[in-house]
């Protein structure tokens, strides 16, 4: 038995032996990774899923915005990012069911990576409809809805009056467009009215002039005297344009002024809300507080 390991063969098959399983090796560790990367097809396809729907999205906005295509080319992908997002999102959790039935306990990051990317992106989209939900489709905001203020330098858009909700309703038949505007402005944003300030009106419209400018917004028109101005605000990766006229107005008996705001979307039916936050936080700010006009 002694003689056997002093055979140059033997030497050399147990030291192959050891080689192969050395050092700490379990006869499978060598095989962990690539039995990891194996066994996670379905992982690897959720992350490029749930990736690639961001992305997507992403360039879809940032696209239109820098002028690559038309932001309803833009508005479209995101719809078809938006549903890829959310079959990775069923995607995903079908795989964890399947994988927890089928007793597997593999590590699963890149299928983690892939459902977060995809929820964080598919609940964005999800809020932003809802929003629209919750508001009526105009893109036309005003404090005064009988007498708008009225753009002398910008132009209103030509279909500004077309496409407005309501003319199959019953309670709004027989109403032209500029009365359902009103009934549906009214009724969603009621808090929208003109407001008094204790300033004269040369200096409403200078602070206003301020105020836009520190907003980033694009001032065309400014005249203190008269109590006008008008500007163009731009939003969103989109980079969507909106129409912004001022009117000042001496208040009653030389009280102060009172300021009337108005914010038109350039283009889109529904504008999400954004011009009625624009108008209230605008006043808020110009006249430290939101307090209607009486009159």
């Amino acid at each position: 038995m002694a003689d056997d390991f002093n055979d140059p063969k033997t030497t050399e098959h147990v030291a192959t032996a050891t080689a192969d399983t050395s050092p700490g090796d379990t006869g499978t560790a060598g095989h962990d990774k690539p039995m990891l990367i194996k066994r996670d097809p379905f992982g690897l396809i959720v992350l490029i899923l749930g990736a690639g729907a961001g992305f997507w999205g992403l360039l879809a906005s940032f696209g239109s915005g820098w002028g690559f295509w038309d932001y309803t080319v833009g508005l479209t992908w995101i719809r078809y990012a938006f549903f890829l997002a959310l079959f990775t999102l069923v995607l995903a959790i079908g795989v964890f069911i399947w994988r927890r039935r089928k007793g597997m306990r593999t590590k699963m990051p890149r299928l983690l990576i892939g459902a977060v990317s995809a929820a964080i992106f598919a609940g964005y989209i999800g809020y932003q409809l809802s929003v629209a939900m919750s508001v009526p489709a105009i893109h036309d905001i005003s404090t005064d809805l009988a007498d708008p203020p009225q753009f002398t330098t910008l132009t209103l858009r030509a279909d500004n009056w077309d496409a407005i909700p309501g003319a199959d309703d019953k309670d709004m038949r027989g109403l032209s467009p500029r009365q359902r505007w009103a009934l549906l402005h009214q009724k969603a944003y009621p808090d929208i009215r003109s407001v008094r300030i204790d300033m004269p009106v040369p200096q409403v419209i200078e602070a206003a002039e301020r105020l836009a400018t520190d907003r980033g917004w694009d001032i065309v028109a400014a005249d203190p005297a008269r109590g006008h101005m008008e500007a163009v605000a731009t939003v969103s990766a989109f980079r969507f344009k909106d129409d912004v006229v001022l009117r000042v107005r001496p208040a009653g008996a030389g009280q102060g002024s009172i300021i009337d705001m108005r914010s038109v979307s350039e283009v889109g039916q529904s504008d999400l809300g954004v011009n009625a936050e624009r108008v209230r936080s605008f006043l808020s700010d110009l006249s430290g507080t939101t307090t209607a006009a009486s009159r």
